[in-house]
């Protein structure tokens, strides 16, 4: 009698065997947490691999590695991957520069050849029934390969020159920089580098960018990942906030509520709801936030935040023409 979990072990180690030939070296502990399973498992399923003729090299600390050259056929697709292609390819047109988007669009193309004809008919019907409606200014056509230029200086850790435009300054700025890395955040594409012009740490948003050079230039320093860089600066103090308001308007809040430091939400009437939150800038980028319903929602703590909220509120009152704020003190 066949054992329940052999189809799901089946599928697992075919997966394993195609994430193998993704990678040059693969962890055992990658491989456990994709599939949710035990190191244990992942040894059995290498070896499982190993005595059907995989060649297969380990080193202890190290990971697991195919030998040179040795690979799968084409591999079929199902309905629900070549669905997922779509999807991609539809995000990719709005969130990426021309110069990446071209580089996916060819492999979008070399995916699609292998496709079964059902799939390929699929495919064809299901990309004009999705769009995606987007008023991303971020990408423009100053620098059309910024993006994959910035992935070739990460990978091959090569410095770039590139004219840069800051918010304060009036004219851009040549700046020699050793990218980290690239992350996207509320609707922008950054990079995190190491800033020759002011020996430190900076991050730069790539529409800003006006010229881009990669130098024959190696890295000087080393750098931690994008990741530990981030965790770091996102670990530094916060402020603790609580805001009280209807719970109707709360739910309007859900999609941007984790970008200023959400904590909890707890009910305290039966329509009303407490808000926490853990602000690292609390005057400035939360303040502002903050001001968008200001009228519809209280500041329980801190108090530093209501005289914040007062300060803006008059500098926009000051802005205001004479005339207006005559009618407005009247009433």
């Amino acid at each position: 009698m066949m054992n329940d979990d052999t189809p799901k072990k089946f599928d697992r180690t075919v997966a394993i065997f195609i994430q193998l030939q993704s990678k040059r070296v693969v962890k055992a502990q990658e491989l456990a947490n994709r599939f949710n399973v035990s190191l244990r498992t992942i040894y059995r399923d290498i070896r499982t691999l190993e005595a059907s003729g995989v060649p297969i090299f380990g080193e202890a600390g190290t990971g697991y590695s195919l030998m040179e050259g040795y690979r799968l056929p084409p591999i079929m697709f199902t309905q629900e991957e070549a669905t997922s292609f779509v999807a991609a390819e539809k995000l990719m047109q709005h969130y990426v520069d021309k110069g990446v988007l071209d580089h996916f669009s060819s492999a979008i193309y070399k995916i699609k050849s292998v496709l079964k004809s059902v799939e390929k008919d699929w495919v064809s019907d299901l990309e004009p029934q999705i769009l995606i409606h987007s008023r991303n200014r971020n990408l423009h056509n100053e620098v059309p390969n910024a993006l994959s230029s910035l992935f070739v200086s990460v990978s091959k850790k090569r410095m770039i020159n590139m004219l840069y435009q800051t918010m304060e300054g009036s004219r851009p700025e040549m700046r020699i920089v050793e990218p980290l890395g690239v992350f996207h955040e509320n609707k922008f594409w950054y990079i995190i580098a190491y800033c020759h012009l002011r020996n430190d740490y900076r991050q730069f948003r790539t529409d800003r960018i006006k010229s881009l050079e990669i130098l024959d230039r190696p890295f000087t320093l080393s750098h931690p990942s994008i990741g530990e860089f981030l965790a770091k600066r996102e670990a530094g103090d916060r402020t603790k906030v609580v805001l009280r308001m209807n719970q109707r308007l709360a739910r309007y809040l859900v999609w941007q509520r984790d970008n200023y430091g959400f904590v909890s939400e707890e009910k305290v009437e039966p329509d009303e709801v407490r808000l926490t939150f853990m602000s690292k800038h609390v005057n400035d980028d939360f303040a502002r936030w903050y001001m968008m319903f200001a009228d519809l929602a209280d500041i329980e703590e801190p108090v530093s935040l209501r005289e914040r909220i007062l300060e803006l509120a008059k500098s926009a009152m000051d802005r205001l023409p004479s005339s207006m704020r005559d009618q407005t003190e009247r009433a």
